[in-house]
Formats: C-alpha cells, structure tokens, sequence
C-alpha cells in the first residue's frame, strides 16, 4: 500500500488500484465528480457517511497537485 500524504492511499487490492481514502473504499474520483457536478458538502456525507471535510479537502488538494505534475510531450516522428 501507498501512503499519500494526508488522508489518501493507494492499495492494489482495494478500488482497483485507484487512489481512495485512508480506511474506506471510497475512490477519491468520485468525491471529486461530485464536486464537479455541483454537489454539496451534505450530499457526499448522506452518500459516504464515512468521510468527513478533512477528506474533502484532501481529494481537493490531491486533484491540485496532480494537475501541477509537469508532463513532457512525446516526441514526434517524422512521417
């Protein structure tokens, strides 16, 4: 198992491999999916009782530092 830091890990044996958060099998991309769909606070706690704001957070800050991860083009071949 990966420990992230904060509240989030990656386990190959839980949610596919895919980052959750620590002590759940909750996949940090959907708390996030909700968060893109507009959700509130209040409807990912009714969905996933388990997490709380701290996890919240931390799926945000997850998402921010991914986003910063610079990526080298591939190299193009000529034709």
């Amino acid at each position: 198992m990966k420990t992230l830091p904060g509240r989030i890990v990656i386990d190959p044996a839980i949610c596919g491999g895919r980052p959750h958060f620590k002590g759940t099998r909750v996949p940090v991309y959907v708390v996030l999916e909700m968060l893109a769909n507009q959700e509130t606070w209040d409807d990912i706690h009714t969905d996933y009782p388990a997490l709380n704001q701290d996890d919240i957070h931390a799926a945000i800050e997850y998402a921010r530092n991914i986003a910063s991860i610079p990526r080298q083009s591939p190299a193009l071949v000529p034709a």
